[in-house]
């Protein structure tokens, strides 16, 4: 207690934050693969599963949009104090009876839980910019990639913790001490967050929540892509590929998924000392659009080698490390430049609107992933994310190259 008692009120406030956004984050986790699990048990065929699910996703993209302009008005404190609320909430309706577990009923269930986590995850982004002197782009470029990875690395653990969990208390068991613990990190955030952090001076109209800035739009428009690029052979074609060509158990598969995910969560962390500049600049725009390039060149690569005479397990496996590596450079880099390009006054609406553009890539992914596969193959899959990635280069490409980062600041006040 010594020791952070000692540290600087931005720093705890940091901590704070990236606390509440851990908790969440590792029972967000831990449900779906909770749900998964559990349900398959009980006989739900995957579709039905993967239904679950739908809500869960639509709602994301309505959240950014809303919940950005609601930050502004209300201040972060609030609106991440809501999403805790609410996962708290869609987990104790998880505790009735499993006769009551409709297929409706746990949509509705999910739909809140997605509210939670595009709330939580707007407002712990949109925190961090309030906390970090404009002068230290720098630092401000640390912190988020440390968010940002660790929120990934924590999700795969989620998962490990959602299998084990099962296996010990049972889903109702489960539910229940994650509700607990997660009830316990609300009251702490209800003390101790700074009130009215993030709050805009001026309160923006519900218009505001569509950006006028060319850089967010462009940045937005990327990342729509990027994300879309990941989900389309990840979320539904890669685990029933290794199913069912691999003969891969379902252990297997959510263990080496999970794992996909930690990797990408640990290599995030490392970005900013991978793409800083010699002298310590943070990187621009262009720096996306050259990564990505870099990135195209994966599934491409891993497309033709499944064509040819090459093994299919170490071509998926050797591809998924190296999309690993290079798609964490891609997605830490775009997560800073938001951050960074963004105003400060009323900054949720710009992350807002643009992680609403993150949710629109995962549901389209998503819905592409499960058709292209059935009617296509990997494959094709494959080919699709290497256009999706060229697109997102595309976009990044096209953001005008700021004389300093207050050219584009101002671009987005306008």
């Amino acid at each position: 207690m010594k020791v952070f008692s000692g540290l600087s009120a931005q720093v705890k406030q940091y901590l704070i934050i990236t606390g509440n956004y851990w908790a969440f984050t590792l029972t967000d986790g831990a449900l779906r693969m909770l749900v998964v699990l559990y349900f398959h048990q009980l006989g739900y065929s995957p579709l039905s599963i993967a239904m679950l699910f739908l809500f869960y996703e639509i709602f994301g993209v309505i959240t950014n949009l809303v919940g950005g302009w609601l930050g502004a008005r209300i201040g972060l404190n609030k609106t991440m104090n809501i999403g805790l609320a609410m996962q708290i909430l869609a987990l104790s309706m998880l505790l009735v009876p499993t006769s009551f577990l409709t297929i409706a009923y746990v949509m509705v269930a999910q739909a809140l839980s997605g509210i939670a986590k595009d709330l939580n995850k707007m407002s712990a982004k949109s925190s961090i910019k309030l906390l970090v002197p404009a002068s230290e782009s720098g630092k401000l470029y640390q912190w988020v990639a440390l968010l940002t990875g660790s929120k990934n690395t924590l999700k795969g653990i989620g998962f490990f913790l959602g299998g084990i969990l099962l296996t010990w208390l049972g889903f109702t068991g489960a539910i229940a001490l994650m509700a607990s613990m997660l009830t316990l990190v609300w009251f702490f955030s209800l003390f101790k967050l700074q009130a009215d952090l993030g709050k805009a001076k001026h309160k923006p109209k519900f218009k505001d929540v569509l950006s006028k800035s060319r850089a967010i739009n462009l940045l937005s428009a990327a990342r729509l892509f990027l994300f879309a690029a990941r989900d389309v052979w990840f979320v539904v074609a890669l685990p029933v590929y290794l199913a069912s060509e691999f003969g891969w158990s379902h252990s297997w598969v959510g263990g080496f998924i999970a794992a996909w995910i930690v990797l990408y969560g640990f290599m995030q962390t490392l970005a900013p000392k991978l793409t800083t500049k010699r002298a310590g600049m943070p990187p621009k725009s262009r720096d996306a659009a050259v990564w990505g390039a870099i990135l195209v060149v994966v599934p491409a690569a891993m497309a033709l080698a499944l064509q040819g005479d090459f093994s299919a397990k170490w071509v998926v496996i050797a591809g998924l490390t190296v999309f690993a590596l290079l798609f964490a450079i891609n997605s830490s880099l775009h997560s800073f430049l938001i951050v960074d390009i963004a105003g400060k006054d009323g900054v949720s609406l710009d992350v807002g609107f643009y992680y609403m553009a993150n949710a629109c890539g995962r549901l389209l992914g998503t819905v592409l992933s499960g058709w292209i596969f059935q009617a296509y193959g990997l494959v094709a899959c494959l080919y699709v994310s290497a256009i999706f990635i060229a697109l997102a280069v595309l976009f990044a490409g096209l953001i005008q190259p700021a004389n300093g980062k207050a050219s584009e600041l101002s671009t987005s006040a306008k």
